[in-house]
C-alpha cells in the first residue's frame, strides 16, 4: 500500500504564495506520474498539475499555468506545488495523487486546505 501525505496548506492573502508538499511512503513506490487536484464544495474535483516521475515532464491546467510550478524530488519520493500570485478562486482542498501507469490515479492523499483571502 502507498500512502500520500500532503502538507503546506494555509491561509494567505491574494497575491501571496504557498508551497504544498506530498510525500509518498509504503511499499516500493514506482510512479508513472504524480499530480495535484483541487476541489471546492459542490464542485467536481479538478486537475491542477502533474509531473512524470522519470522524465519530469510537467502539465498544467490553463487556470494555473504561469503561476504554479510542480516539481519532484525522486530521492525523497516527494512532489511539490509552488503556488504564486494566488487568487481567491484558488481557494480549495488540494489533493495529491499518484498512479503507476497512465490510467486512473490509484492513490490519493487526505487533502490540504488552501484559503486565499481578498
Amino acid at each position: 500500500q502507498v500512502q500520500l501525505v500532503e502538507s503546506g496548506g494555509g491561509l494567505v492573502q491574494a497575491g501571496g504564495s504557498l508551497r504544498l508538499s506530498c510525500a509518498a511512503s509504503g511499499r516500493t513506490f514506482r510512479a508513472f506520474d504524480m499530480g495535484w487536484f483541487r476541489q471546492t464544495p459542490g464542485k467536481e474535483r479538478e486537475f491542477v498539475a502533474r509531473i512524470t516521475w522519470s522524465g519530469g515532464t510537467t502539465y498544467y491546467a490553463d487556470s494555473v499555468r504561469g503561476r504554479f510550478t510542480i516539481s519532484r524530488d525522486i530521492a525523497k519520493n516527494t512532489v511539490y506545488l509552488q503556488m504564486n500570485s494566488l487568487k481567491p478562486e484558488d481557494t480549495a482542498l488540494y489533493y495529491c495523487a499518484a498512479r503507476p501507469a497512465p490510467t486512473n490515479y490509484d492513490y490519493w492523499g487526505q487533502g490540504t486546505q488552501v484559503t486565499v483571502s481578498s
